[in-house]
């Protein structure tokens, strides 16, 4: 099965870029009441970017079985779902920035560990998100 591509090419739909700035808005909102939520971890592991990153790959893998594969939803929902929400959510740079903090504080091991537990379970995430939204989510009919 080919999964479509988004389109680069034509203008800017005004109503797309508001929607991923509206989403990206209630992302970051949300990564932000997380992170208050949890505080800092005192053993040195970033739980708050790690279950953010590794929730947020599961939704994305769902999403977009449910908006793309299967055809569902509102032609925005996967620039606000997607895009905004789940983008602004999950954080490269923060994980990237708390691996350094991590070597930098001559934590190498816990680093290591850090750096391939979110690869690895951001991917196995993605996948079982995947899973689950197709043995849920039935093909839209023609």
């Amino acid at each position: 099965m080919q999964v479509p591509t988004a389109r680069r090419d034509g203008p800017l739909q005004a109503d797309v870029l508001l929607a991923v700035a509206l989403g990206g808005a209630v992302g970051a909102l949300l990564r932000y009441a997380l992170g208050r939520l949890t505080g800092p971890s005192e053993q040195g592991w970033p739980w708050a970017t790690f279950a953010e990153n590794l929730s947020g790959s599961l939704l994305l893998g769902a999403l977009l079985v449910v908006v793309v594969e299967r055809g569902r939803g509102h032609r925005l929902a996967r620039a606000f779902l997607g895009v905004g929400v789940l983008g602004s959510f999950t954080t490269m740079s923060a994980y990237g920035l708390e691996t350094q903090q991590l070597l930098l504080a001559d934590r190498p091991a816990l680093a290591a560990a850090y750096a391939g537990c979110t690869l690895v379970g951001a991917l196995l995430a993605v996948l079982l998100g995947v899973r689950a939204a197709r043995g849920l989510v039935p093909q839209k009919e023609p």
